[in-house]
């Protein structure tokens, strides 16, 4: 299709492979890293009141086991930023998976409060890269499908907190928390057994001037999905005007590709008079969807029953048969899907 000395840019490339069975297989790898990112942050929902009585702690001690979780995340959401851009989103998800899994597994074992929150607040920095999964699928995704994809990743999420809910009915009354955290790290360590599966981004090769490797990854895509790539030369899109960029919309401009000196004046892009209203605005909304979410997520537990002691000493119990707490979970993880959207 076309002469061998037809340019062509990865949009276009993506555009011609189009999405078939290899993006379904790297959705359901993503997702099952988005399930596993979505399981952390849901157990907060279950182990508090456990924790809380098991060491008796008081109100603000069991409250700041949710609170560093949040903590670490607000440090890995641009430490792993950071790293994606400059290493990968491949070696990316690797730290994030790694320390994810590892940290939410070692809280299982923890032998008193200060080690739970600390192995918390070191899961909540893998936490914080949850991003790189809908960013790394997204960027093997046509443009003009990108918006419904994300909606359909979104999905994973749910699926998250509420295989979450289910695992903590089942297993919390007859094993008790330390239980609940352990399985919960399984999704993390099953995306780690099958990274070496997963491919890097081509939209990272192109930006780091490796087109040759993108163009490989660009053709077998192409060949799983039935599809025949054009022939011809893949260019990054570095040659296209900067001024365009700014022109461009929301979701385009954030998977666009950058030059290294774009990459070092987002943070100026983002004030710019272009961006400025919108950006506040979603920051905004962002913001009072979170807090909203996590606010109802958070208190779930509290709010089950009439009594928080009540509730603690049922979650404890290993034969208590108060399923009111997981039955409320189900119904909360429903808004699950309108979070991320």
């Amino acid at each position: 299709m076309g002469d061998s000395n037809t340019m062509y840019t990865l949009d276009e490339a993506l555009s011609t492979v189009g999405f078939g069975k290899y993006q379904a297989l790297l959705l359901a790898y993503g997702g099952l890293g988005w399930v596993g990112e979505a399981m952390e942050l849901m157990i907060l929902s279950f182990i508090g009141s456990a924790v809380q009585y098991e060491w008796h702690l008081s109100p603000g001690r069991k409250s700041l086991i949710s609170t560093v979780v949040f903590a670490g995340m607000l440090v890995g959401a641009y430490l792993w930023g950071i790293i994606s851009d400059k290493y990968g989103r491949k070696k990316a998800i690797l730290g994030v998976s790694t320390i994810t899994a590892v940290a939410g597994l070692l809280s299982a074992f923890s032998p008193n409060y200060t080690s739970l929150i600390i192995l918390r607040c070191i899961a909540g920095v893998g936490l914080g890269g949850m991003h790189l999964f809908s960013s790394w699928f997204l960027e093997f995704v046509p443009t003009p499908n990108r918006g419904a994809w994300m909606i359909v990743f979104s999905c994973f999420w749910t699926l998250g907190t509420i295989s979450e809910a289910a695992l903590a009915w089942i297993v919390m009354p007859s094993f008790g928390w330390r239980w609940v955290v352990a399985l919960s790290s399984g999704p993390s360590f099953i995306v780690l057994v099958l990274y070496g599966l997963a491919p890097e981004s081509p939209r990272f090769m192109c930006m780091k001037g490796r087109t040759d490797e993108a163009l490989n990854i660009l053709e077998k895509a192409a060949s799983l999905n039935g599809t025949t790539l054009q022939t011809g030369i893949l260019v990054p899109d570095q040659n296209q005007d900067h001024c365009n960029e700014l022109e461009a919309s929301a979701n385009t401009y954030l998977l666009s590709r950058r030059s290294d000196k774009a990459s070092s004046s987002m943070l100026f892009v983002l004030f710019s008079p272009k961006l400025i209203r919108t950006n506040v605005l979603l920051w905004f909304l962002y913001f009072g969807n979170a807090f909203s979410y996590y606010g109802i997520v958070l208190l779930t537990s509290e709010l089950s029953t009439d009594q928080s002691k009540c509730t603690a000493i049922a979650l404890h119990s290993k034969n208590s048969q108060n399923t009111s707490l997981y039955v409320d979970s189900f119904i909360t993880s429903l808004a699950g899907k309108t979070k991320w959207m």
